[in-house]
C-alpha cells in the first residue's frame, strides 16, 4: 500500500498470521508465496501509520510545505517476506532510477517502522545498519536489540524485553510467588527472556524457576504433552508465558486435554489482550490471568479515518491490503472469476463496514496501534527537526544542513536519538543511548462477566521510577482470582520461616527450597524467611519465641526475695538481740556477774556483734559501688573487733588465774583496763589498715556477670584483689585461733568466774563456720555467693552471741539469786 509524497517513509507489518511457499524446481519459474489468515489486528496497525502520516500531513506546525508519503508491506508472517519487503523499501522496486545531475537523489525511504516480530527485526537491523536507515519497531522487544554495537540503527517505541522481565519479577514480589514456571518460544523472543530471568530473578530476591520449557515451533504434539505435563506434576502454581499468539493457542488445547486448573497464568504483552484465547472453552482455565500490557493510548481521529476506508477510492491493484480487508471482512471477492470460483458475493465497495462483527473499528484498547503513531510521529520530528537546521549550523561536515533533495537516512538517525516531544494522550517520546523508549507497561487482568464472557481490565502499571528502579502500582481490590478463596494463590516451594527461625538451603536444591530452623539461645530473627539468626546485644536475651531480644534478668540478693528476706529479719533479730543484751548489762551493771571479767570488754564487744549483725545487710541488695566498698571492710572490722575482745578476755582470765598464784601479782600489771582497750585498738587498727590499703590499691567493684547463665546478669561485687581478700579473713582467722588455744588451754582453771569453757565452744563454733564458708563460697554462684557469706556471718555471730552471753543472761533475769559475789566466787556452781 503506497503513497506518494516528498519524503516517505516505509512499514512492515504483519497483515497476514502465515504463508505457504510453493515447491520450486529448476525447471519452473519461481513463484510467489501466498499469505493465508488475514490479520484485522496488523491490518489496523498498517491504517494507524497511514493515519498519523495523513494527520501530520495536515499539521500547521509539523513539517510544514512538506508532503510525507508512505509504503507499507505485509511480511505474512514469514522472515523470508519481511525481509524481502524490508530490501525493496530500502533500495526501491523501480527498473530504472532516475538521478540528480550530480548523482545525488532521495532514497525510496528515509526510516521504516517495523518490524512486528523481534527476529524479523533482528535480520532486517543488520542489513539497515549497513544503510544506516532508521528502523523503529512498534512490538520488537527482545531486549538483545538494545546492542548499539550490533544495531546502530535500531529504535523502538515499545519497551524492552528487560524492562517486561523486570516488571514480571516485581509482580511476583508484590504477591509474593517466589516459585514459578516459566514458557517460552522457540525464538530470539522467548529465548533471550529466558536467558533473562534466569540470571535477573534470582538476583533479585524474587523467587526462582521451578522448571523452564521452550515451546516448540512447529506444533508438536509429543512434546506439548510433556511439557503439559511438567506444569500438571510441578508443585508451582503459577506459570509465565513468552510466547506468540499461535503458540499459546496450542498450549491452551493440550492445556484444556489434560484438565489442568489451578494455575495462575501470567501473560507475556504478546498474548494479554489476545482476543482469540477469551473463548468459552478456555474461560475455566484462563481467567484471572494477569499479564503485562503494551500501554494503552487515544488516538483522537482514528475510528473517523478507519470508516472512511474504501476499497473503490484506494489503488485498484488486486494485492492492495484494503482490497483485502474488504474480501476478508464482507466475505466477498472483486474479482468476477475468484467470485465464480470461491461460490461467494461480488464486493461493490458500497458495503457498510460499521455493520461488520468485528474490533475493527473498537479503538478503546489501542496498545501496539498507539507504538505505530509515537514511531510514526517520532521520525516525523526528526525530519521536522532536520529541516528547520539554519544553514551554516547543522550538525554535518563543514556545520552543512540537509534538505528535502540532499537528505540521507544516517543524517535522520543523528535528530531522531534527539527527539522529545508528548502525545495528545500526555505520554512522553523519547530514545535512551540504546534507542529504546521510556519504558512504561499496564498490569491487565482477565475478569469473567456475568454473561461469561472474558474483560480484559487494567489494574494498574509498571514504570521507571526516578530512582532507576521498576515502580509498580497495582489496585488489588480489582483483581479476579480464579480460586475458590477469590484470594491470591499460594506458589513457593518451601513454606515461609516464621519469626524466630532461620531458612537453611539443602544441598543441590533450588534457592526457593529450604527448610526453617529454630534460632539457638541468645539469637533471634524478627522478619520472616531471614536467611540468619543474629546475636542479641551483651545484656540482651532471646525470648522463648525467638523473635525478639528481651532484656536478661537480673539476679542479686535483693529485699524482695524470700532468701534476702530471711537474712535480713535474722540480722535485724541478732542486732536486736545485741541492744536487748546490751540494755540488761547496762541496767544490772553493779551487780557480780556484769563486773566480773571487765564489763567494758563485755559492753564493746556487744557492740561489735551489733555490727556484725548489722554489717550483713550490705551484702543484700543491688550492688552499688560504696556497698561493694563498705561490706568487706565493715565485715571485716567488725568481726576483728569483736574476736580481739574475746581475746583479751582470755588472755586476762589467765592473767588473773596466775595472779592468784604466789609471785603471780605482777603479771596483772600487763593487763590493767588501758592494756586492754589499748590491745583491742590495736589489734582492730591493723585490719582497719589492711582495709584501707586494699580499697586504695584495688577496690572493690559492681560488676554484671554473665559467666553463670547465658539468660541472667548476676549482680555482684568483685572484690578487686583476692589476695586482700585472703588476708583480710585469714587475719580474723588467726585471731579467732588464737583465741580458741587460750580459751583451750584455761578451760578447766578454778572458780566459777572462769569463761574459759565459754569461750572455747564459741570459738570452736566460729571456726568450724568460716572453715565451711571458704569451699560453701567459691562453690556457690551468684546471690548465693553472698548468702551463703551472710549466713556465716550470721551464724559465727549467733554463736559469739549465745554462747557468751546466754548464761549470764539467765542468771541475771531468771536466777538472780546466784548473781552475788558469794555465789560468784564459790564452788557449788559453774558457768
Amino acid at each position: 500500500m503506497h503513497k506518494p509524497g516528498d519524503l516517505v517513509l516505509g512499514g512492515l507489518f504483519k497483515v497476514h498470521y502465515t504463508s505457504v511457499f510453493p515447491e520450486w524446481t529448476f525447471t519452473s519459474e519461481p513463484q510467489q508465496p501466498i499469505c493465508t489468515g488475514f490479520d484485522t489486528f496488523g491490518f489496523r496497525r498498517a491504517m494507524t501509520m497511514a493515519f498519523a502520516v495523513d494527520e501530520i500531513n495536515r499539521s500547521q506546525n509539523l513539517l510544514p510545505n512538506v508532503t510525507l508519503g508512505y509504503s507499507l508491506y505485509d511480511n505474512c508472517g514469514a522472515l523470508f517476506i519481511g525481509f524481502s519487503g524490508a530490501l525493496s523499501l530500502t533500495s526501491g522496486n523501480q527498473e530504472q532510477i532516475l538521478l540528480q545531475e550530480n548523482c545525488s537523489g532521495t532514497p525510496p525511504v528515509l526510516g521504516i517502522v517495523g518490524d512486528h516480530y523481534s527476529t524479523f527485526s533482528i535480520a532486517i537491523a543488520n542489513v539497515l545498519g549497513l544503510y544506516k536507515m532508521p528502523l523503529v519497531s512498534y512490538f520488537s522487544t527482545c531486549s538483545c536489540l538494545s546492542d548499539r554495537q550490533r544495531f546502530p540503527t535500531f529504535f523502538r517505541t515499545i519497551p524492552s524485553d528487560a524492562f517486561q522481565v523486570s516488571a514480571m519479577i516485581q509482580l511476583l514480589k508484590h504477591f509474593g510467588w517466589t516459585w514459578v514456571g516459566l514458557l517460552v518460544s522457540d525464538d530470539d523472543y522467548g529465548l533471550h527472556v529466558a536467558q533473562s530471568f534466569k540470571s535477573d530473578l534470582p538476583r533479585s530476591g524474587g523467587g526462582c524457576l521451578a522448571y523452564l520449557e521452550v515451546l516448540p515451533w512447529d506444533s508438536d504434539p509429543g512434546e506439548l504433552k510433556r511439557i503439559v505435563n511438567v506444569i500438571k506434576t510441578s508443585t508451582a502454581r503459577v506459570v509465565i508465558v513468552f510466547a506468540h499468539e499461535i503458540h499459546v493457542i496450542q498450549l491452551m488445547e493440550e492445556v484444556v486435554r489434560q484438565d489442568v486448573t489451578g494455575l495462575q497464568w501470567i501473560a507475556s504483552e504478546t498474548w494479554t489482550s489476545a482476543a482469540v484465547l477469551q473463548t468459552t472453552k478456555l474461560i475455566p482455565h484462563l481467567s484471572g490471568t494477569l499479564g503485562i500490557a503494551i500501554r494503552r493510548g487515544e488516538i483522537p481521529g482514528l475510528r473517523n479515518f478507519l470508516l472512511k476506508i474504501n476499497p473503490v477510492q484506494n489503488d485498484s491493484n488486486k494485492n492492495n491490503l484494503v482490497r483485502l480487508f474488504w474480501e476478508n471482512s464482507f466475505q466477498c471477492k472483486f474479482d468476477p472469476a475468484e467470485w465464480m470460483e470461491a461460490d461467494g458475493a461480488l464486493c461493490t465497495g458500497d458495503e457498510d463496514i460499521e455493520q461488520v462483527d468485528s474490533e475493527f473499528l473498537d479503538i478503546s484498547n489501542l496498545r501496539p496501534e498507539y507504538n505505530v503513531y509515537k514511531a510514526v510521529y517520532a521520525l516525523a520530528y526528526a525530519l521536522n527537526d532536520m529541516l528547520q537546521c539554519e544553514p551554516g549550523k547543522g550538525p554535518f561536515s563543514e556545520n552543512s544542513c540537509a534538505t528535502p533533495r540532499t537528505l540521507e537516512p544516517s543524517q535522520l538517525l543523528h535528530y531522531l536519538q534527539k527527539v522529545n516531544f508528548s502525545t495528545s494522550f500526555g505520554d512522553r517520546v523519547s530514545f535512551d543511548e540504546n534507542g529504546d523508549a521510556l519504558p512504561i507497561y499496564d498490569v491487565m487482568n482477565w475478569l469473567v462477566l456475568p454473561d461469561g464472557r472474558i474483560k480484559v481490565q487494567n489494574v494498574g502499571e509498571v514504570k521507571k521510577s526516578d530512582s532507576g528502579g521498576e515502580e509498580l502500582t497495582i489496585d488489588q481490590k480489582k483483581i479476579f482470582w480464579n480460586t475458590v478463596s477469590k484470594e491470591p494463590p499460594c506458589s513457593v516451594c518451601s513454606e515461609h520461616c516464621s519469626p524466630g527461625t532461620r531458612m537453611a538451603r539443602e544441598k543441590g536444591q533450588p534457592e526457593c527450597c529450604f527448610i526453617c530452623v529454630a534460632c539457638s539461645d541468645g539469637k533471634i530473627s524478627n522478619r520472616t524467611n531471614a536467611p540468619e539468626c543474629f546475636r542479641c546485644p551483651e545484656d540482651f536475651w532471646s525470648n522463648p519465641s525467638r523473635d525478639q531480644c528481651i532484656p536478661k534478668k537480673t539476679e542479686f540478693l535483693s529485699y524482695q526475695d524470700p532468701l534476702g528476706i530471711c537474712l535480713t529479719t535474722t540480722s535485724l533479730l541478732g542486732a536486736f538481740i545485741c541492744a536487748v543484751v546490751l540494755g540488761i548489762f547496762i541496767y544490772h551493771r553493779q551487780t557480780p556477774v556484769v563486773r566480773s571479767n571487765n564489763s567494758e570488754l563485755s559492753f564493746l564487744l556487744l557492740t561489735s556483734l551489733k555490727l556484725c549483725f548489722l554489717c550483713s545487710l550490705l551484702f543484700i541488695g543491688q550492688p552499688q559501688l560504696w556497698t561493694c566498698q563498705l561490706r568487706h571492710a565493715a565485715f571485716g572490722i567488725s568481726f576483728v573487733l569483736c574476736v580481739s575482745c574475746i581475746l583479751v578476755k582470755t588472755m586476762v582470765v589467765l592473767a588473773v588465774f596466775k595472779a592468784s598464784k604466789a609471785g603471780g601479782g605482777a603479771n596483772l600489771k600487763w593487763f590493767g583496763a588501758m592494756q586492754q582497750r589499748g590491745t583491742v585498738l590495736m589489734l582492730t587498727c591493723i585490719q582497719a589498715a589492711i582495709c584501707t590499703v586494699w580499697l586504695i590499691s584495688s577496690s572493690p567493684a559492681p560488676n554484671k556477670n554473665t559467666q553463670y547463665y547465658n539468660d541472667k546478669i548476676v549482680y555482684e561485687c568483685e572484690v578487686g584483689s583476692t589476695v586482700f581478700f585472703s588476708v583480710l579473713l585469714g587475719y580474723i582467722g588467726l585471731l579467732a585461733t588464737l583465741s580458741f588455744l587460750l580459751a583451750f588451754l584455761a578451760r578447766n582453771l578454778p572458780d566459777n568466774f572462769n569463761e574459759a569453757k565459754l569461750i572455747t565452744f564459741s570459738m570452736l563454733i566460729f571456726c568450724a563456720v568460716w572453715v565451711a564458708f571458704v569451699p560453701a563460697y567459691i562453690n556457690s554462684p551468684g546471690k548465693y555467693a553472698d548468702a551463703v557469706e551472710v549466713f556465716a556471718i550470721l551464724a559465727s555471730s549467733f554463736s559469739l552471741l549465745v554462747a557468751l552471753f546466754g548464761p549470764k543472761c539467765y542468771i541475771i533475769l531468771m536466777r538472780p539469786e546466784r548473781n552475788t559475789k558469794k555465789a560468784i566466787m564459790g564452788r557449788s556452781s559453774n558457768f
